[in-house]
């Protein structure tokens, strides 16, 4: 999946530190959207691999996103019926508490590893993200339509 590998490319490319700390998880972004659209192909497993590689790249406690994603994944592949049945504005709205729950899933890992970062920063790509979530959604429908 080439766009998986594009959101881990942005997910690692370096930003100065207002844009860092506001930069949407593109990678989950995009699980959570294949999970939402094609859920047989973008599965738990295929969520697994992602935070996996999202470890290995940034260099984190290994699984740490792996755990989250899947955790991200499942909930949205259970709900999938029901979300794909809001408009885009309504998915943005329940994209935004699934990356909170995701923000708050990591908070609680690094806390019980020993790396709590506190601050209300943490929290900003969950907004980002969610606002991103019309743009993206539309840009990944018309590239799975053409492939």
């Amino acid at each position: 999946m080439a766009v998986g590998l594009i959101a881990l490319m942005l997910a690692a490319i370096p930003l100065p530190h207002l844009l860092d700390l506001m930069r949407p998880d593109f990678l989950l972004l995009v699980v959570m959207w294949f999970a939402l659209m094609t859920p047989r192909i973008g599965g738990l497993t295929y969520a697994w691999i992602a935070g996996l590689s999202l470890d290995a790249f940034r260099g984190l406690v290994l699984g740490e996103n792996a755990f989250s994603f899947v955790v991200i994944a499942y909930l949205v592949h259970y709900f999938y019926l029901r979300i794909r049945m809001f408009p885009v504005t309504q998915q943005a709205l329940v994209v935004m508490s699934l990356l909170w729950l995701y923000q708050f899933l990591l908070f609680w890992i690094d806390g019980v590893t020993g790396h709590a970062i506190t601050g209300w920063a943490r929290w900003l790509p969950a907004i980002t993200g969610a606002a991103l979530w019309l743009p993206l959604s539309g840009l990944l429908a018309r590239y799975t339509q053409r492939s």
